[in-house]
């Protein structure tokens, strides 16, 4: 199926936004390029087998004027986000940009560096050490740190320090405390849904060009590498903890459970530079990320903002972040703070004003609108997170799913409820019929509602899909926000071409190599299949002989519950064999040696064989 021009009602809402948006406005430009150094001399990274995991060229169409078929105001943060390289954000502290979603910053010290959130991939981290070492010389690694738990942040730590320097203490790994914990348990738990969506949110799977994915605002898409992660040596607990690494004096404050779980901000005395993590960046953020996460919390966000002005507003005179450009002098690093916590402050008060006058979610979205300072200032747009998806999280947050109309209280589930409504319509043909003239009156809104209810009812009605896949591809062409735009079109991929996937990896190997055992038993838990275990009473004590620690194991009304304690030798089956072993026969390799097997064999697979298999593959624009 062939893509469409932009509808009429697209090409004029562009032309309006370009008219009335303030694109005189060129200072991003000129701080996109300052201290501009270098770039790679082939701008594909390949993995060990020759694979390309990241390519920078894929956006070298995005210059110019927008086209009609992207927003102009995503067109300009694309622009600016396709800038590849390596930066000085002043001497000392050097960037690099445009080589996966995230930013790389290099802190030089007495006699090496420090690096700050390596990437996602280890082939990605890789190239941009190699990259600031061609312009910088060979400085050593003595420290990494990890702003926050995220796995842009960490993914590429083995690329460029290795597990021996760590054990050998020559290399720090620094991070906020929880870390590890939240970091794995993001991967791992909800890791393969979350993945599946992220396919969507980045548009990794969807072609570059003007009328397919031209960035996510945040960055440009997500490298698909080999992501890994270090436990840490150093874990920062309280605000105002300094700690001096390679002469380099760090003041650290903590913001947990702002743009991630365990977050934290530094300021480098040495530079007057205020690093903000991920909390200040150049577009509005996500409070509830399209992939799926736990909400954050707005509030607590603007107050870390107050209080980063408040302790370093008086000497930072450069504030960056691990995404995007740096703001450069005392004013503006003042200024650009002071507009990002009016921004989330903003954004709760007004959702909570509004909800405790009984509007839902969904209205307030609507109702919403920024106040003039903030709307002009390019620094809020909603290239990455929205105000709309924004308000309807921070409803969820505080009110939950159920909006309190007892209508809405127990609906049917899509699939029931599309052929309910079709049914009611007048079959799918009816539906594509009312769709097509929506579709051609310009509200692609009210088409797409129309054609989900379709595509849920006959999942095979070419018409249906047909005109679905062209609606949500002018969705698309006007989203002024880069997931948005990377939804709309990976859905239309999907109507067209059918499922591609997941083409990231997050539950990667060495990610699940750092569960703890509890997480660990925690991941086996989730994937009992609860109606196949219903039945079943098992009892199992589990000693993980590298660790010296043991569990006594339950399966009782398909719920697997653990216990730390020593062995009893009553219960039915005794285990013991390495964490590593144990993650292998999760797996499902029960053959190899290295289990030691005491009691019931039979035990032990009656529990492997009602455990679930995740799908990377699941449907999200068809039933």
């Amino acid at each position: 199926m062939q893509q469409r021009e932009p509808a009429a009602s697209i090409r004029q809402a562009q032309a309006k936004a370009l008219a009335s948006l303030p694109f005189d406005d060129v200072d991003d430009f000129a701080a996109v390029e300052r201290g501009f150094l270098g770039t790679l001399d082939d701008p594909k990274i390949r993995n060990d087998k020759g694979d390309v995991v990241w390519d920078a060229s894929t956006y070298d169409f995005v210059h110019g004027d927008a086209p009609d078929s992207v927003h102009p105001s995503l067109w300009r943060q694309s622009k600016l986000v396709a800038k590849h390289g390596l930066f000085e954000v002043v001497p000392g502290i050097y960037q690099l940009r445009g080589l996966d979603l995230s930013v790389m910053s290099v802190i030089e010290g007495d006699t090496g560096v420090i690096v700050v959130d390596p990437l996602i991939s280890v082939e990605t981290a890789a190239a941009a050490m190699a990259l600031y070492r061609r312009h910088r010389g060979d400085r050593p690694i003595h420290a990494v740190i990890h702003s926050h738990s995220h796995i842009d942040h960490f993914g590429g730590v083995l690329g460029i320090v290795s597990q021996d320097d760590v054990d050998a203490g020559k290399v720090q790994i620094v991070v906020p405390e929880g870390f590890l914990e939240h970091s794995v348990a993001e991967n791992v738990y909800a890791g393969t849904a979350m993945g599946r969506r992220a396919g969507y949110m980045y548009g990794a799977a969807l072609d570059r060009g003007p009328r397919g994915q031209v960035g996510a605002g945040l960055g440009q898409t997500t490298s698909t590498g080999n992501p890994t992660i270090l436990p840490p040596t150093l874990e920062v607990k309280t605000t105002g903890e300094t700690h001096t690494i390679d002469g380099v004096e760090f003041e650290f404050q903590m913001a947990p459970g702002t743009e991630a779980p365990s977050e934290m901000h530094f300021y480098l005395p040495r530079y007057r530079a205020l690093c903000m993590a991920e909390n200040a960046t150049h577009t509005l953020h996500n409070l509830l990320t399209l992939r799926g996460a736990v909400v954050r919390d707005p509030h607590i966000w603007s107050q870390y903002l107050t209080e980063a002005i408040e302790r370093y507003g008086d000497e930072a005179e450069v504030v960056f972040a691990s995404h995007h450009w740096p703001t450069w002098g005392n004013d503006a690093v003042n200024g650009f703070l002071a507009i990002q916590r009016d921004l989330y402050g903003y954004l709760h008060d007004q959702t909570l004003r509004l909800l405790n006058q009984g509007y839902n979610g969904a209205e307030i979205a609507e109702l919403i609108q920024l106040p003039p300072a903030l709307e002009a200032s390019w620094s809020t747009h909603g290239y990455y997170g929205s105000v709309s998806h924004n308000v309807k999280a921070i409803y969820q947050r505080y009110m939950g799913w159920f909006d309190g109309n007892p209508a809405r209280l127990w609906p049917h589930p899509p699939e029931a409820l599309a052929e309910r409504y079709v049914e009611a319509i007048g079959g799918v043909d009816r539906v594509v019929e009312l769709a097509q003239t929506a579709f051609d009156a310009g509200d692609f809104r009210w088409a797409a509602t129309l054609l989900d209810h379709a595509v849920f009812a006959d999942a095979d009605h070419a018409a249906a899909r047909g005109l679905y896949a062209d609606t949500l591809e002018q969705l698309a062409y006007g989203a002024e926000n880069g997931t948005w735009r990377n939804f709309y079109l990976s859905g239309a991929t999907e109507l067209r071409e059918g499922n591609f996937g997941t083409p990231t990896v997050t539950a990667a190997p060495l990610i699940i190599a750092q569960l703890t055992p509890e997480q660990l038993l925690d991941a086996l838990a989730i994937r009992v299949n609860g109606p196949k275990a219903w039945d079943l009473d098992l009892a199992v004590d589990l000693t993980l002989t590298d660790l010296g620690r043991s569990f006594h194991l339950t399966l009782r009304n398909g719920v697997l519950i653990y216990v730390e304690r020593d062995p009893d030798p009553a219960t039915p089956l005794q285990l013991s064999l390495s964490k590593a072993r144990l993650i292998q026969m999760a797996g499902g390799d029960t053959q190899s040696a290295g289990i030691e097997i005491r009691g019931e064999a039979g035990v032990l697979q009656q529990i492997l064989g009602v455990l679930d298999e995740a799908d990377p593959n699941f449907e999200i624009v068809l039933p």
